[in-house]
């Protein structure tokens, strides 16, 4: 794909990867529908359970440590300032962050004759009041539909604010699939702040939700003379300046960080990482010696492999004994959906049927996931069905297959999973699963999960669910073939 940094605008997802909402079949179908360009998506005509793509862009954006987001819209759309929290995290780690998010709090008068006078007063405001050190002008549906230019007023700016200030087209009508919030941020950086290289540094893009693991990779990367750069929480204006200057360009989620890693390599020629994530063994390998060698470490990286597998992989055999055999189910975002379907096979569990929210039948480059290119080639093949993670859709599904496991990226259904009497694992972190370390853990908190089954019953036994034996007789199938 061409990179086009003069446009402020980048289409959604469905547009540019031929990214679907609605299929069922299984993984071997899907794959190859995908790649011989048959595949299409289903329309839904109910949703319930789905995001706002400008919350997914802007929240990423303001987790930034020295910006200021303006989200022009009614005051409801503010709600994506929860991105805040992370100064929590910066006050933790002794990081300064003085960033903040402003909502212009559209009302039915600025619906009728526009806002732009006030939009453009409160930037001023928020410059002369804050001093950011990066300003982001933010759209949504209210101001797209009523056609606000924010892209004029930003030019405008430019000459009266003397650090750099972005227009983000971020409407949530313009896409189903929030994550194409993730890929409109990272067009905003690209275009508006990373500069082309001056030097070449030690350092490694990595691109991530919520950094939980920052004194835990800065300690692997020092080890092979390398320093992280965290992508978005907690990153400086001046730091996101010299990304094009960086060794590689990784991501612990490929759904997330695909964007950015094929801008950076295209425009910059920072090579991106594009293995299996690094969750799991095989994922964990793959990925430190595709680091290995392209920054030239791979001897130090399979000294580092050879130490860690002595430590853990007998103990994470020893818990497989526990494991092999049983069923799970999943319902998490496409990156982890195929990822975590992955590791629970190398601790022997058969996954019967997978949930995504959305499908990728590409990324930037034009290659197929490498998360489904790794499932096919080692034949591992299940159900799967995408976007149907509301609550009675993931409540039929898990009565038809009764597994001894429900794994979800999303705390809501697993809920629900809990009250119906399933074992339910809530896969909060995004590094939960991240190294052989943490493999570890997560195959021990499974085996917990499966042993200690008294919440789950007691739950079941004392929760009325809105569900009846007629909802759960239904064949799921055929609600999908309807909607073809």
């Amino acid at each position: 794909m061409a990179f086009n940094l003069e446009s402020t605008d980048i289409g959604p997802r469905e547009g540019r990867l031929g990214s679907i909402t609605g299929y069922m079949g299984n993984l071997e179908d899907l794959a190859s529908q995908g790649k011989c360009g048959t595949l299409q998506g289903c329309t839904r005509c109910f949703s319930q359970a789905s995001s706002c793509l400008s919350g997914c862009s802007l929240a990423m954006l303001g987790q930034m440590s020295d910006v200021a987001i303006i989200h022009h819209g009614p005051a409801g759309c503010s709600a994506s300032a929860s991105s805040q929290a992370t100064k929590l995290v910066a006050e933790q780690l002794g990081i300064k962050n003085t960033s903040v998010y402003i909502g212009t709090d559209l009302n039915e008068r600025d619906t009728i004759f526009g806002a732009m006078d006030s939009l453009r007063d409160i930037v001023l405001e928020v410059y002369r009041r804050y001093r950011p050190n990066a300003i982001f002008v933010g759209n949504s549906c209210a101001t797209g539909i009523i056609g606000e230019d924010i892209d004029s007023l930003v030019e405008e700016l430019k000459d009266e604010i003397d650090v750099p200030i972005i227009a983000v087209h971020c409407e949530g009508f313009k896409s189903r699939i929030w994550a194409t919030g993730f890929d409109i941020a990272d067009h905003a950086v690209l275009r508006g702040l990373v500069e082309p290289p001056k030097e070449k540094r030690n350092t490694i893009n990595f691109k991530n939700f919520f950094e939980s693991a920052r004194d835990e990779i800065t300690e692997l990367f020092a080890r092979f003379d390398l320093k992280p750069v965290f992508l978005w929480t907690n990153t400086t204006v001046e730091e996101v300046k010299h990304l094009s200057e960086a060794v590689a360009t990784t991501s612990i989620c490929g759904t997330l960080g695909n964007y950015l890693g094929n801008g950076l390599e295209e425009l910059y020629g920072v090579p991106y990482i594009r293995t299996i994530n690094p969750l799991g063994i095989a994922g964990y390998e793959t990925w430190l010696r595709e680091i290995g060698d392209v920054a030239g470490k791979r001897d130090q990286v399979e000294k580092y492999i050879d130490e860690q597998r002595a430590i853990y992989i007998p103990q994470i055999e020893e818990v497989k004994k526990e494991l092999t055999g049983l069923k799970a189910v999943l319902g998490m975002g496409p990156g982890y959906t195929f990822e975590v379907t992955r590791v629970l096979n190398e601790l022997g569990i058969e996954v019967v049927w997978a949930l995504a929210w959305h499908y990728d039948k590409k990324y930037e480059n034009g290659d197929t996931p490498p998360s489904m290119e790794y499932l096919l080639e080692n034949d591992i093949n299940f159900e799967v069905s995408i976007s149907d993670q509301q609550n009675y859709e993931v409540m039929n599904i898990l009565n038809r297959y009764k597994p001894d496991l429900y794994l979800s990226r999303h705390p809501g259904s697993t809920v629900w999973a809990t009250k119906q009497g399933t074992a339910a694992y809530f896969v909060a972190d995004e590094y939960e699963i991240f190294g052989y370390k943490h493999t570890l853990e997560f195959a021990k908190g499974l085996v917990d999960t499966i042993r200690n089954r008294s919440f789950e019953d007691n739950m079941a036994k004392h929760s009325k669910l809105p569900y009846t034996d007629w909802w759960y007789e239904q064949n799921i199938d055929k609600f999908f073939e309807q909607a073809k």
